[in-house]
């Protein structure tokens, strides 16, 4: 099974108010983000708080493991999904830690900011992930790489080391050989929706 991780821990200052709560087609982001992470192959999920937890913990119905909260969120994206993956059961029922075994086959990490996407681009790079087993899977719009991304349990301890400089990134870059590239029509997946003036040319006028 898949770990599905959504980052919403930043403070959203650009773009004047929690993202994981701005309405996009009559929904949150992030309930747009949950529903599309309702895969068979995704056992676990969490959702990943700092700056705004407690507004955005209640007007979302998110259940108590679900929730993880990054009291680091200001250190950046990186120490939240480090607080994701520790936050995951491991291969024998025990917390997670760094070296230990992993219930899960991997990692779709899925950031606030991009909610722009459909479950038919996340059940496509599922497929591909099981398909390859081993590769960071992430789609690709005009030759361009975005979200979310699929790493694969063997790099959980790479991600926990990665420089905080560089973030996640890093672990992409390490392993150059070992992306597939999942081609793809939905820009959204590299749309960056950081402020109002962005997500007003993206989508229109917010709801």
């Amino acid at each position: 099974m898949l770990a599905a991780v959504i980052l919403s821990g930043g403070a959203s200052s650009r773009m004047g108010s929690p993202k994981a709560l701005v309405a996009y087609q009559g929904r949150p982001f992030l309930e747009h983000l949950l529903k599309i992470t309702v895969h068979p192959k995704i056992g676990v999920r969490r959702v990943v708080l700092g700056a705004h937890a407690e507004s955005i913990a209640k007007n979302i119905a998110l259940s108590a493991d679900e929730i993880v909260i990054n009291a680091d969120w200001e250190k950046g994206q990186l120490s939240s999904i480090q607080a994701a993956l520790r936050s995951l059961p491991a291969a024998a029922g025990l917390p997670a830690k760094e070296g230990a075994p992993h219930r899960t086959d991997g990692l779709l990490l899925c950031l606030i900011d991009h909610p722009l996407i459909t479950a038919a681009l996340v059940n496509d790079l599922i497929e591909q992930f099981y398909a390859a087993r081993t590769k960071i899977v992430l789609p690709v719009y005009h030759g361009r790489r975005g979200h979310p991304v699929i790493f694969p349990a063997a790099l959980y301890d790479e991600l926990l080391r990665a420089p905080k400089d560089k973030g996640a990134r890093a672990v992409v870059w390490a392993h150059a050989a070992d992306v597939l590239e999942v081609p793809t029509n939905e820009e959204g997946c590299v749309l960056n929706l950081n402020d109002p003036e962005t997500m007003h040319r993206a989508t229109g006028p917010a709801d």
